[in-house]
């Protein structure tokens, strides 16, 4: 399968990025996410991108101007995919609101069109019959800074299709990806199995009183050597992601500290707009958070 006419669902933390990484390699690429307004946010974001790659990837003007070029936006699904070789959808993570946007995709996207969830922590085959062509159906899971964390896990369910899951996995690499096949559905795929573990137990000891952000982040930090703490990876990844993970397993599993971790991220941050380095706050505040500061390891 060839594919050269991407359309992205979605301009939220990873929409825009897999928007832009999949422009940059030379793809035609729509954005599509549900309104204008929106849409004109994106674009804001996407070229602050070209600074990113310039510094990142010493991307040059020229290129950056095509990869501007190949990018169009739409507020009308049937639009936005009616050239479609592949959909990526990146909706919020949440089942309900993945169902309803498949429902609507599946009435309006042509026959041709291999579409790809970009959950980072739910299953396609939750999503398989909702897409009204389960054979041409996988998840395909970026790492935040995917120009830098080059990850493209690419995990199918029992009814892929060999060849979509082959083809999903070419376009992974043709867009600077390490793929990483998944050939068994599993929740998190791998590197979300190894990370929502670390994340979650960090809000656990942030929610129980056990130590403030700062110093939860810290000891991970001097003690593994990583550039950045749980919470830290929670204001990159987005607030918003962390509530749905949270409210959903608060749910399943009726546990009284992610009840009450649900509670305070939505009251002291997303209802406050505090979403995280999208917004310039979050556990801290940007672009310049306390972790990066010369001294906050001492």
């Amino acid at each position: 399968m060839d594919f050269k006419n991407i359309t992205i669902a979605g301009s939220g933390v990873l929409g825009y990025q897999i928007a832009f990484q999949t422009a940059y390699h030379g793809f035609k690429v729509t954005v599509y996410d549900i309104n204008d307004e929106v849409l004109e946010k994106a674009k804001g974001k996407l070229t602050a991108l070209s600074d990113a790659y310039k510094q990142d990837l010493n991307a040059t003007q020229e290129q950056l101007d095509t990869t501007l070029k190949n990018l169009s936006y739409s507020s009308d699904l049937a639009e936005a995919v009616k050239d479609a070789d592949l959909l990526i959808e990146a909706v919020p993570e949440n089942p309900d609101i993945k169902i309803e946007f498949y429902h609507k995709l599946a009435k309006v996207a042509p026959e041709k069109t291999v579409f790809a969830t970009n959950s980072s922590t739910l299953l396609p085959s939750q999503f398989a019959e909702a897409t009204g062509r389960p054979e041409k159906f996988v998840a395909l899971h970026f790492a935040n800074e995917i120009w830098k964390h080059n990850t493209g896990e690419v995990m199918r369910h029992p009814g892929t299709l060999q060849e979509v899951f082959d083809s999903v996995i070419s376009f992974a690499k043709a867009i600077g990806m390490v793929a990483l096949p998944i050939y068994k559905e599993q929740p998190g795929y791998i590197v979300n199995s190894l990370l929502v573990p670390l994340l979650g137990a960090a809000v656990n000891l942030w929610i129980d009183e056990v130590a403030d952000i700062e110093t939860i982040d810290k000891t991970w930090m001097v003690a593994t050597g990583a550039p950045t703490g749980p919470f830290g990876i929670l204001d990159v990844v987005g607030i918003t992601t962390a509530y749905n993970i949270n409210k959903m397993e608060a749910e399943e599993t009726q546990d009284p500290l992610k009840i009450k971790a649900v509670e305070k991220l939505k009251e002291e941050y997303l209802d406050k707009g505090k979403l995280g380095v999208l917004t310039g706050e979050g556990f801290y505040k940007y672009p310049n958070p306390a972790y990066k500061d010369k001294d906050f390891l001492k």
